[in-house]
């Protein structure tokens, strides 16, 4: 593993960065605008298919593909190379839109929605790799500002696309409107990044390890996701893939033990940054998915919000973390003590959660939304401190698998925990099933329900705070002598 330290060579000047930086976005705005599109038009889709039964497996197909084989890709890239994996990714997207936009029947629909998965699962953790690879980790906050437009860009233009095609226009043109994205991606890609640093270097897959750690996450995806709600937690059936999932990665363990050139090296996790920064992100990013899915029946159920007013609950909570994730991460370079910056903005976070959990529904709409958007704002700068750490930790050739295994990580995170709020939801609230979405309660459950939610954030925020308080800081590496692309 490279010395902290010691200087890197090879970045490129900020100019040639930014123009990979900008012509790789595409690639990122591609997959969060249809996650939300997708979500806004749900219902009409399950109506139009006559299918409202299935209708959560639209989104839980494209979670496991997507999640399965992240670090799949990050491996991959570091052995043939981050551009010839991201063409690969972009393609399996295009396909699996495509069969979606085609699918006659929901079980068609699901189908293209894991194929899509297989290839959104790399798009993400690519282009945080490719950052990486042009710029050093004390100049690669400042490229925050572009990643963080594509998701102010899907947060507020998502849900409205994505509604007005539903309203307007048949819902297959959400599937439509992606193959032209993914053409311009393509071609962006395939030309831009001839010019990117090649960090890569021959050696073998670990199939079997590749195996094994995709084969023990798709079991413990479906046990957080049918927990509770298909199945009890206690059934044979959930039982039975907790019993799966421990075995597997006990076998995962093993090999990447014993293996020549294991799919994980070990000195990756033995690293206390990544671990750190890993865990860091499992439970604060979680937390914002799983609020993100939670806020909008907050909105109606206990603040009186319609339906379509119910989102600027999303758009509160994500504009305030894209906004303070920007301005977090260009601080980070600015202190020696750099952890301090996610430190003080997590308790803005906790801080704001108090009063939610206290009086749930003792807010004015206006007031809990600004509640809300603190939040938000506090949980920002996690975003780019942790791919930060996490990358500062490693060398330039393993970039691909530990941004793959992180990315990992925070997405079995935002499963567990959105589970979890689903399950506090349910219990808490037995009065909301059955209930049309747009039905006001706001009595007691509902409430009880709310606050043990705000509660559970607020706990699962002290844990990331707790990580980030034992990160032992390393200097950021600075930036090398500018080179040229095709130095």
């Amino acid at each position: 593993m490279r010395d902290p330290l010691t200087p890197p060579s090879g970045y490129l000047d900020h100019a040639a960065a930014r123009r990979i930086v900008v012509g790789v976005l595409l690639t990122m705005l591609l997959a969060a605008l249809d996650q939300v599109m997708v979500a806004t038009a749900l219902p009409t889709i399950a109506a139009s298919l006559g299918d409202v039964e299935n209708m959560s497996w639209v989104v839980t197909a494209n979670l496991l593909g997507a999640t399965a084989v992240t670090p799949l890709y990050g491996k991959l890239s570091d052995i043939r190379g981050r551009r010839a994996m991201l063409l690969i990714a972009i393609g399996v997207y295009a396909v699996g839109s495509l069969a979606c936009a085609l699918a006659p029947s929901m079980l068609a629909l699901i189908f293209g929605r894991a194929v899509q998965g297989l290839g959104g699962g790399g798009l993400m953790p690519l282009v945080q790799t490719i950052i990486g690879d042009v710029a050093s980790p004390r100049d690669r906050p400042r490229y925050q500002a572009y990643t963080s437009s594509t998701f102010i860009v899907s947060t507020v233009g998502g849900p409205l696309l994505g509604g007005f095609i539903a309203e307007h226009l048949h819902w297959s043109w959400i599937f439509w409107f992606n193959l032209p994205l993914c053409g311009f991606a393509f071609l962006f890609t395939h030309n831009i990044l001839q010019r990117l640093p090649r960090h890569d270097r021959r050696h073998e897959l670990d199939v079997l390890g590749a195996v094994l750690m995709v084969g023990a996450a798709i079991p413990l995806l479906l046990a957080l996701t049918w927990g509770g709600r298909r199945y009890a937690w206690g059934s044979p059936q959930i039982l039975a893939l907790f019993v799966a999932c421990v075995t597997l990665w006990c076998l995962f363990a093993w090999r990447m033990m014993t293996a020549k050139q294991p799919f994980i090296p070990v000195s990756v996790l033995r690293d206390g940054a990544m671990r750190v920064g890993t865990a860091a992100a499992f439970f604060a990013v979680g937390v914002v998915i799983a609020l993100t899915i939670v806020l909008p029946l907050y909105g109606q159920l206990a603040l009186g919000l319609s339906v379509s007013e119910s989102a600027w609950t999303i758009i509160a909570l994500q504009s305030g973390a894209a906004v303070s994730s920007v301005v977090g991460g260009r601080l980070l370079v600015r202190f020696v003590h750099y952890k301090r910056v996610p430190l003080l903005s997590l308790l803005l976070s906790v801080a704001a959660l108090i009063p939610l959990a206290i009086a749930p529904t003792g807010f004015s709409p206006a007031a809990a939304l600004g509640l809300i958007a603190l939040v938000g704002l506090g949980l920002g700068p996690t975003f780019p401190f942790t791919v930060v750490v996490v990358q500062n930790a490693v060398a330039l050739h393993q970039l691909g698998v530990a941004t793959g295994t992180m990315n990992f990580f925070r997405a079995l995170g935002s499963t567990f925990i959105v589970s979890a709020f689903g399950a506090i939801v349910l219990a808490g609230a037995p009065v909301t099933r059955g209930m049309s979405a747009g039905a006001v309660l706001a009595g007691t459950d509902a409430a009880e329900a709310f606050r043990w939610v705000f509660a559970a954030s607020i706990l699962c925020l002290m844990v990331a705070l707790s990580c980030i308080l034992a990160l032992k800081e390393q200097v950021l590496r600075g930036s090398s002598r500018p080179t040229t692309p095709g130095e």
